[in-house]
Formats: C-alpha cells, structure tokens, sequence
C-alpha cells in the first residue's frame, strides 16, 4: 500500500505559478511511475502529467502542456508538479496517483491516490 499527500494547491490569480507537492511513502518511490490527475466540478477526472521512474520520460495532456512541468526526486520520495500561467480553467482538486501498469495517461493505469489539493485560480 502506498500512501500519497498533496500540498501545495490555493488560491491564485490568473497568470499566476503554484508548485504542487506529492510525498509518497510505502513501496519504492524510484521503482514506480507517478502522475497528476485533476477533477473539475461536474467533470471526469482527467490525467495532467506523468513521468517515468527514472524521470527520463514525461507526459503532458494538451491543454496544459508548454505550462506545466512535472518532476521528482527520488531521495525524498516526492513529485512535483509546477504549474505557471495559470488559467480559470485550471481550476480543479489535483491528485497524485502511483502507476502500476498500462499507459501513463488512462486513470485506471494507477492503483494509489493520495487526498488531493484544491487549485482555484481566479479570473
């Protein structure tokens, strides 16, 4: 069992950066892959990024790529999520989910999910 905890989401303007933060405990951090997901009102959760293990390999959804960057560091069991030039749209509850097999980007590819951090940017 993997535990996932988010932090770092709030209340920003438009245009405005928030960097989110997923500390994981459990099985190996550096062994698995890692990604965001977010959840509107209303909305399907949708996948927002992902990366590899090794953090050689990434993943964007279209609607944030060029804005987003997804990253982790191994030696303390975390991923990040830094978001810049945010948009109204953006906002949603964001969670971390570890993979556990198929496609980084299909929700049903990952087994734990942490809470998840509420992101509002205002217009």
């Amino acid at each position: 069992q993997v535990q996932l905890v988010e932090s770092g989401g709030g209340l920003v303007q438009a245009g405005g950066s928030l960097r989110l933060s997923c500390a994981s405990s459990g099985r190996s951090f550096s062994t698995g892959g890692m990604g965001w997901f977010r959840q509107a009102p209303g909305k399907e959760r949708e996948f927002v990024a992902a990366i590899s293990p090794g953090g050689g390999s990434v993943y964007y959804a279209d609607s944030v790529k060029g804005r987003f960057t997804i990253s982790r560091d191994n030696a303390e069991n975390t991923v990040y999520l830094q978001m810049n030039s945010l948009k109204p749209e953006d906002t949603a509850v964001y969670y971390c989910a570890a993979r556990r097999y198929g496609p980084y980007t299909i929700r049903s590819s990952y087994g734990d999910w942490g809470q998840g951090t509420q992101v509002t940017v205002s217009s």
